[in-house]
């Protein structure tokens, strides 16, 4: 039943250097699990990277990896003609970077553990909008984040993080945004406690920095989330923050419904 809810969305027609059978193969990869591959019917990675523009041979910087989600379709896809720099998000919340340490630890190791998929992936951090671990002056093409601007909105370092990004890109080159959307209108208060953010807020911010909104893709909607729930979208699958109440609703809906951003580095 929830695949059929989240039946996949039409492809976004792909840059001309975006090779998909080399997508699809890391996609179909065996250095993902089966508990990974069963977000893909809400996450549409094929569809996504190539909106963003992701060739083999781009040179990518990911924001906040997370577990790996990701990592895990961009290694093998970069690793014989492109480049993969990984930038774990050190909060300024003592408590959640703290929480963090274990799960960076465990990134790594798995990096580690596979040189023929990650042998190309270099990992630095990202701290108050300064980048550590890797040259990020001028120095890529794409910067690509996955659900992370809320958390930047918390910490008050939305601004300093998209200036950041400005700067590691070429001119031309690609920052890629997906996020957890919200109704027009919705509050920056109820943004910090729900996760869901405006798309008018993420494109003010990111032209403030100096970015121009290249396009924008319906890839990643949930039209079923209705953005009501008592722990905002945690409520929702995969996290389901409220434990077994309402779990069968969550299910049901699925992933959150996310806007999903193309956003440009003028060549001027």
């Amino acid at each position: 039943m929830l695949l059929a809810a989240c039946a996949t969305p039409p492809v976004s027609a792909p840059s001309a250097n975006v090779d998909p059978a080399a997508l699809d193969a890391a996609i179909s990869g065996p250095q993902r699990t089966d508990k990974a591959r069963a977000r893909d019917v809400y996450r549409h990675p094929r569809e996504t990277l190539s909106f963003f523009e992701v060739t083999p041979s781009s040179s990518v910087l990911e924001i906040a990896p997370g577990g790996g989600w990701y990592t895990d379709i961009l290694g093998p896809y970069l690793r014989d003609h492109g480049k993969l720099f990984e930038a774990q998000y050190d909060s300024p919340n003592a408590s959640l970077a703290a929480e963090d340490q274990s799960g960076r630890t465990a990134f790594a190791q798995r990096l580690a553990a596979s040189p023929a998929v990650y042998g190309n992936v270099t990992v630095g951090t990202l701290h108050d909008g300064k980048f550590d671990g890797f040259p990020a002056n001028g120095s890529v093409d794409r910067v690509l984040t996955f659900r992370n601007i809320h958390n930047w909105i918390k910490d008050g370092q939305i601004d300093a993080n998209l200036r950041a990004f400005y700067a590691a890109l070429k001119p031309g080159g690609i920052l890629g945004v997906e996020e957890h959307r919200a109704a027009p209108g919705t509050s920056l208060q109820q943004t910090i406690d729900t996760g869901y953010v405006t798309e008018a807020y993420v494109i003010d911010h990111a032209r403030a920095a100096g970015f121009e909104l290249a396009g924008e893709s319906e890839v990643n909607a949930n039209p079923r989330d209705t953005k009501n729930y008592p722990h905002g979208v945690w409520s929702l699958p995969p996290t389901y923050e409220g434990g077994d109440a309402g779990r069968a609703t969550y299910a049901a809906i699925g992933e959150s419904d996310r806007m999903t951003l193309r956003f440009v580095k003028p060549s001027r």
